[in-house]
């Protein structure tokens, strides 16, 4: 785990010194794919290239890696010029010595990667043998300072142990003397609470009495109100239908007034009828009075006259 991380790191490195060198993605791709072939015997994928190099399109480490194995199979073919031998059979012998030539090459690479790791594990396990051994030099030479340092201050540590030791126990006889007193305290609380706490509950139960009180009075007062209420309910009931008995009957009252004045006034034009017609017979029987009161002034006159000829005969 640890060689492939150094592996991991060299190839980041190698890399980025890639990246300095070739501006152009096509030949940074190119060149990341030959290291890792040739160099690192690792096979080369665009997922893998696109992840190390990061440059570019989704297409272009493929386009790279297309082109990469294009050209090793070029290379990889060894033309064998020999004027006999036939065109197809040069092809063919020449592949197969390219052949060859591959499987020797992924032989030595095989070989040079397990030499490269068996040489890492063994400079890995070198530098660890070597960290643990100066840890433990830093360590011991940690140690023998401190027990010199310990050695030196024992005595100062004894003296400061013995004065800590006096004050402590003034200390502790001072918080003796304060807890004895909070004890003191606790105890007129305690005191203090329980006669709290029993006039509280004789208050409580004065105020439980004074409510219950208040409670039947508030019942006994809502009684009577609402009997009152419910007694001027039937009254204001009764008042209303006495009111509506005498709305009635003064309506009636009013109407027989109204018949009576009518009738009232029927007389009266019936009597001012008479009195008129009165009135006419007054004048008339007035009349006629002074006509009688003229014939018999009329026959006083005559009797007057007659009696002084009749007296005048006698003589």
């Amino acid at each position: 785990m640890e060689t492939q991380e150094i592996t991991e790191k060299r190839l980041l490195a190698e890399i980025e010194a890639l990246r300095a060198q070739y501006s152009d993605t096509q030949d940074l791709y190119r060149e990341v794919c030959v290291i890792l072939f040739f160099r690192h015997g690792i096979t080369p994928t665009a997922n893998k290239l696109y992840q190390l190099v990061r440059k570019g399109s989704m297409s272009a480490p493929a386009d790279a890696l297309n082109r990469f194995w294009e050209t090793l199979r070029e290379k990889s073919r060894l033309r064998i010029e020999h004027p006999d031998l036939p065109e197809t059979l040069r092809d063919a012998a020449g592949e197969m010595v390219g052949a060859l030539w591959q499987r020797a090459q992924s032989e030595a690479k095989s070989t040079l990667s397990t030499l490269q790791e068996e040489s890492e594990a063994s400079v890995q396990a070198a530098q660890s043998a070597a960290e643990d051994a100066l840890q433990k030099q830093k360590a011991a030479e940690a140690a023998l300072d401190s027990a010199r340092q310990d050695g030196l201050g024992l005595q100062q540590q004894v003296n400061e142990l013995q004065a800590g030791l006096a004050r402590a126990q003034g200390e502790l006889a001072a918080q003796q003397r304060q807890i004895d007193l909070s004890i003191a305290q606790r105890q007129e609380l305690q005191q203090a609470l329980s006669t709290a706490r029993d006039q509280f509950t004789r208050e409580l139960e004065q105020q439980r009495t004074a409510s219950t009180a208040a409670e039947e009075r508030h019942a006994a007062d809502t009684k009577r109100m609402l009997l009152d209420i419910d007694r001027e309910r039937v009254q204001s009931t009764k008042i209303q239908k006495e009111l509506e008995q005498s709305r009635r009957t003064l309506s009636e009252q009013v109407e027989e007034h109204r018949r009576q004045v009518a009738e009232r006034q029927t007389q009266v034009e019936a009597l001012r009828h008479r009195n008129g017609e009165l009135d006419g017979i007054v004048v008339e029987l007035r009349a006629q009075r002074d006509q009688i009161g003229r014939e018999i002034d009329s026959l006083r006159r005559g009797l007057l006259v007659f009696s002084a000829i009749s007296d005048g005969t006698k003589s």
